[in-house]
């Protein structure tokens, strides 16, 4: 006759589910470890905004870097896609094509053109094109910036004024495009680029934190007319974002600082202003107006 084994004791099974406890903590603390010490990692672009689908969306500069990804991440939620581009020469026209190429291939349709945002002639009659050629207007992105940065006692009359005329201006001669349109049809979502620098002062760029404040202001003064016409206006405020012309001129120590003074020690991407300026022009956000959403990873906490 087989012996039975003596059956196992309280003692033993409290035993036994602390040794299974222990082994699962201890394997959650290895992942953790591993996550915290891998690279900056890629965010996923968000789907799931079905009700975008048709929407007509203007994304000014949206040839390359931040703009380029808002417009992807747009088009991959079914809207179709006007962007402009300034023309300086054959590899900002390549890039331009390279965007309507991928655009494209997402099945939606896609208008491009050149056009200088600080002339309001000229953001008029490209505004004008893009509704008459995709049927509509819904949405604008005002993503057209530029900087150029220096201590304000060496910064020439130039690119002071640059600087303003292309963000400020910018900024203003699109809006105010779009806004018969969305007054009309009483729907429009207005999303505008702004910065942390326009709230965190950070040496030699007095010009761009000054544009960028200003269209914070320009943002809520929008909302506030826009608003009984059921048109959201709402700005995203990135922190230091990689692989942007921006970025592309900042020097490698700044950019480890601002990595270091992140609460999550990383640079953005700009998939992660993506991702929150496709739920600013979704429905999702229907109640948000007048709003400036950081999105720095914890910069200026």
């Amino acid at each position: 006759m087989t012996p039975t084994r003596p059956p196992r004791s309280e003692d033993d099974s409290d035993r036994t589910a602390l040794a299974e406890d222990a082994a699962a903590v201890e394997s959650a603390v290895e992942q953790l470890i591993e996550e915290s010490l891998a690279p900056d990692t890629q965010p996923a672009a968000i789907v799931g905004y079905g009700r975008l689908r048709g929407k007509v969306a203007i994304v000014t500069g949206a040839s390359r870097g931040l703009g380029r990804a808002i417009a992807l991440d747009l088009a991959s939620a079914g809207v179709h896609i006007a962007f402009n581009f300034l023309d300086e020469g054959s590899k900002s026209r390549i890039e331009a094509q390279s965007t309507a190429r991928e655009l494209r291939q997402l099945e939606v349709r896609v208008f491009c053109r050149e056009c200088d945002v600080r002339n309001g002639r000229e953001v008029d009659a490209f505004v004008s094109a893009a509704e008459a050629e995709l049927g509509g207007l819904h949405i604008l992105v005002n993503n057209a910036g530029i900087g150029a940065d220096r201590a304000h006692w060496r910064m020439t009359d130039d690119e002071w004024s640059a600087v303003l005329r292309t963000n400020v201006d910018g900024t203003f001669h699109t809006m105010r495009a779009v806004a018969p349109t969305f007054r009309a049809q009483e729907f429009g979502k207005v999303v505008n680029i702004a910065s942390v620098h326009a709230e965190r002062a950070t040496f030699g760029v007095m010009n761009y934190a000054a544009s960028k404040a200003a269209i914070i202001s320009m943002t809520r003064t929008a909302a506030l007319e826009l608003g009984e016409h059921n048109v959201n206006v709402n700005a995203v405020s990135p922190g230091y974002i990689r692989t942007t012309r921006l970025t592309d001129r900042v020097p490698a120590e700044i950019l480890d600082r601002a990595r270091e003074h992140s609460a999550l020690g990383r640079l953005g991407d700009p998939q992660d202003v993506a991702n929150v300026v496709l739920f600013l022009c979704s429905e999702a956000a229907r109640h948000i107006t007048g709003a400036v959403i950081p999105v720095d990873g914890g910069y200026q906490l």
